[in-house]
């Protein structure tokens, strides 16, 4: 918006009109560095090992890895990556007053067919310099991945494309669960759903094992195809992923679904 050759007005009074910081102008972000990249894998990879590693034994794994890094440190990278240590914690954070909070719906609840409970989650996917964020939808009855995307930021939007996608290609579900980040809290997301007659239910803050399909998912597009390639840029990893989820769907069998695809129980129930 601001026009750098403007005949009449000063950068200056652009910023002021624009009511934003001159100093933005002249910023120019930083790519992080290696050690930071490498870093922000290796907790990435032990998080999915050990969920319980709070930021003191984090700290302490990196150290055995030859990195010399402070608990401070480690904090700043583990909330970058949305990490949180699993464990019984005798207090919730208070939720933000325009987000509310729905009840966890599926506590011993049979799941029998297809569309009776959808979830979501984001995951961090690291790239050669820098990182994505995966956010993707699933079928719980059939471990069908319905939809997902990629982005930059964990914004609210690119979670409400993918499920707009899903809704779009896809009977609606009955009930819908996810976590309580603020981009499935967000009054956009919670009222897209509502307008679908949706029911809403939402995992226990720090309770990984409420969603534990998607969790599982996680482990395996990480273990299968994020750690054993070098991602260039964003297109090579949404190529790659494309090509990932598809073979997931169709091919890859399930000991949980009798060896199995998602496609195949999918298909055969809805």
């Amino acid at each position: 918006m601001v026009d750098e050759a403007h005949p009449h007005l000063s950068l200056v009074r652009q910023c002021q009109l624009l009511r934003i910081n001159r100093s933005s102008l002249y910023y120019r972000p930083v790519a992080p560095s290696e050690e930071e990249l490498a870093l922000l894998r290796l907790l990435d990879q032990q998080y999915l090992q050990t969920p319980f590693y709070g930021s003191r034994r984090m700290t302490e794994h990196l150290r055995q890895q030859g990195y010399q890094v402070n608990r401070k440190r480690v904090r700043r990278l583990m909330h970058q990556l949305g990490l949180q240590a699993i464990y019984p914690k005798p207090k919730l954070s208070t939720a933000h007053p325009e987000h509310k909070i729905y009840p966890y719906l599926l506590r011993e609840v049979e799941i029998v067919c297809v569309n009776q409970v959808w979830s979501t989650d984001i995951t961090y996917l690291p790239v050669l310099k820098g990182h994505f964020y995966l956010v993707a939808i699933m079928d719980w009855y059939s471990r069908k991945v319905l939809s997902w995307r990629v982005s930059n930021t964990m914004d609210v939007y690119f979670c409400i494309a993918a499920l707009e996608e899903a809704l779009s290609i896809y009977s609606p579900p009955q009930i819908f669960n996810s976590d309580q980040g603020a981009q499935f809290t967000a009054n956009a997301f919670t009222e897209r759903l509502k307008h679908s007659e949706i029911e809403i239910s939402m995992d226990g803050r720090g309770r990984c094992h409420d969603n534990i399909f998607i969790e599982r998912l996680w482990r395996s597009v990480k273990w299968e195809l994020i750690y054993l390639k070098a991602f260039e840029d964003g297109q090579h990893l949404m190529e790659e992923l494309k090509a990932w989820f598809n073979w997931y769907n169709r091919l890859r069998p399930h000991q949980s679904l009798n060896y199995r695809t998602p496609d195949e129980i999918y298909y055969e129930c809805d």
